[in-house]
């Protein structure tokens, strides 16, 4: 019995929390395409990346600055991050490929919760707030040369 509490529930039905490796963003290629073919949106200590991808889930990937200090405070961002993602991730809509740039300031969760409510709402991304631009969610495919930045 004490087994089963530690580990949650054995059938496997609560696997909700957890990051699965399809809504990771992995590959240099992956994340530098977000980057060139972007729909960039800032906040204060952080900027948001958005793609389209036409999956049925979204993918992301937590990058930092490069004078983010060392690698023991860029794993701790990025368990932050993936943990503030957590708690948005079923209010998104889908089909996105995400990059997250986090620059260095003060690694919180509450702060890094509000940075990314903010940065989501201001892409459109909520499901509540869905955009309607050229009929696709969110600003959907973008067209050949355009950009949005905030």
């Amino acid at each position: 019995m004490e087994t089963e509490s530690r580990q949650g529930n054995i059938s496997g039905n609560n696997n909700n929390h957890r990051f699965p490796r399809k809504e990771k963003l992995k590959g240099r290629d992956e994340i530098r395409d977000v980057f060139n073919r972007k729909r960039a949106y800032s906040c204060a200590g952080a900027k948001l990346f958005t793609l389209w991808n036409g999956l049925a889930h979204n993918r992301i990937a937590f990058t930092f600055s490069r004078k983010y200090g060392n690698a023991v405070e860029r794993n701790y961002s990025r368990r932050l991050s993936r943990e503030a993602y957590r708690q948005f991730r079923n209010e998104l809509q889908k089909g996105y490929d995400l990059v997250l740039l986090v620059y260095p300031g003060r690694d919180v969760f509450s702060v890094r919760v509000k940075q990314m409510r903010e940065l989501f709402s201001r892409a459109g991304l909520f499901i509540s707030t869905r955009r309607v631009s050229s009929g696709s969610p969110a600003g959907g495919p973008m067209r050949a040369g355009s950009q949005e930045s905030s």
